[in-house]
């Protein structure tokens, strides 16, 4: 075995255990070379996004469920338009859902401008069977070598620093290396959904460079019966902590595997601390969902804590300080289940430790659920809690 592979005492280093086992579990290898800026809220994610729209040279791809309204909808559409005008290859692909709110007129002015937009599984032009099942991927792709993924959706919601309730907080990567490469098939995937082809003369495939070292495996999940890719990393990246587990997502509903792993680790001696949506989440219904899970997993002896400044949107979370798994997925039964997602699994270190001292600074501006004072709460809201256990699989 070689050096590198070996940790002082001898043993295998956990994350060359971590990488192989997802690489064999999942199917897809991990990709070295990688070079990661961590993108936190949107003062700095809208900046970097749309300064790599316009420094395009020869293509943009954007995918995206919220597509709303307010200024970076308009930026991100002039963005576009402008790249399109200077006859670059301009694609959008925007849910049929999620971005049924965009402001009126923005569509038309990037046709007209010569983007080539479509609505991902429009309502009535699809089976009925796909209806349920959304395109929740976040991704841009510029020029084939530079990537973006995460959780922020293209609407003032995101827009400021976390600062208040008009504020929501997330999480983005920027990447440029070999992992592009799967961000960009994730795009092509659903992109040729919608009919139109899945490369033509104007596609390149260029040979990526290796900036930096940061070793990432992308993984696409999509809607199916049964278990996809996505689950099979948050499960994996579950069971394999040792020391700790921080974790923080919008919507939280998992299923009685990840309760169960979850469950797992607490009994092996980690430390799991789940942050989660507070006063400003922005849907009561989902909320619901997760607050029917908070007794269970806090008698397991998971912590739970509330985000109070703002609505938390970010879906990371970071193993044993070692590894990290960034992307579009949340831990409920609609990201496992039912929508086309994306996410990133990263072994690089200070990637890793600056996601880390992330969590541990948005923790200090949360509350943690107290199991004591939690199982005290009025009956009306256990009511609710019940009400919405029928429906968990759908949100």
């Amino acid at each position: 075995m070689p050096k590198d592979e070996m940790t002082a005492e001898g043993a295998v280093d956990p994350r060359v255990a971590l990488r192989r086992t997802l690489e064999c579990l999942v199917g897809a290898a991990f990709t070295e070379g990688n070079a990661i800026t961590v993108l936190r809220n949107g003062d700095e994610i809208f900046p970097a996004m749309l300064d790599a729209i316009r420094g395009a040279e020869h293509s943009v791809d954007l995918m995206t469920f919220v597509y709303w309204k307010g200024w970076p909808a308009r930026e991100f559409a002039e963005a576009l338009e402008d790249r399109a005008r200077a006859g670059l290859r301009v694609r959008v692909l925007i849910d049929a859902l999620g971005g049924r709110l965009i402001e009126d007129g923005l569509v038309d002015a990037m046709k007209d401008a010569g983007v080539d937009v479509h609505w991902f599984r429009k309502p009535l032009h699809k089976s009925p069977f796909k209806q349920n099942h959304r395109g929740h991927r976040k991704l841009l792709v510029v020029d084939e070598v530079i990537g973006f993924t995460g959780g922020v959706g293209i609407a003032e919601e995101w827009g400021g620093d976390a600062r208040d309730e008009r504020e929501w907080r997330d999480t983005h990567f920027r990447v440029e290396g070999p992992a592009v490469d799967g961000l960009a098939a994730a795009f092509v995937q659903d992109w040729a959904e919608t009919g139109r082809p899945l490369y033509d003369e104007r596609s390149r495939f260029p040979a990526q460079p290796t900036p930096g070292d940061a070793i990432v495996q992308v993984v696409r999940g999509s809607a199916s019966i049964g278990w996809d890719d996505i689950h099979t990393v948050w499960y994996v990246l579950i069971r394999s902590a040792q020391e700790r587990i921080r974790l923080q997502t919008a919507y939280f509903s998992p299923d009685s595997a990840l309760v169960r792993a979850l469950k797992e680790a607490v009994e092996r001696g980690v430390q799991v601390d789940v942050l989660l949506p507070g006063p400003h989440a922005d849907k009561r219904v989902t909320q619901l969902a997760s607050e029917a899970t908070y007794a269970e997993v806090e008698d397991a002896g998971v912590q739970i804590w509330n985000f109070q400044p703002s609505m938390m949107h970010a879906k990371v979370m970071v193993v044993d300080g070692a590894a990290a798994l960034v992307g579009s997925s949340n831990v409920n039964r609609r990201s496992l289940d039912h929508d086309e997602e994306v996410a990133m699994v990263v072994i690089d270190q200070p990637t890793v430790d600056l996601l880390e001292q992330h969590f541990l600074e948005d923790l200090e501006r949360s509350r943690r659920i107290e199991l004591t004072r939690w199982e005290d709460r009025r009956l009306r809201q256990r009511l609710l809690e019940r009400a919405v256990r029928p429906i968990r699989r759908w949100l």
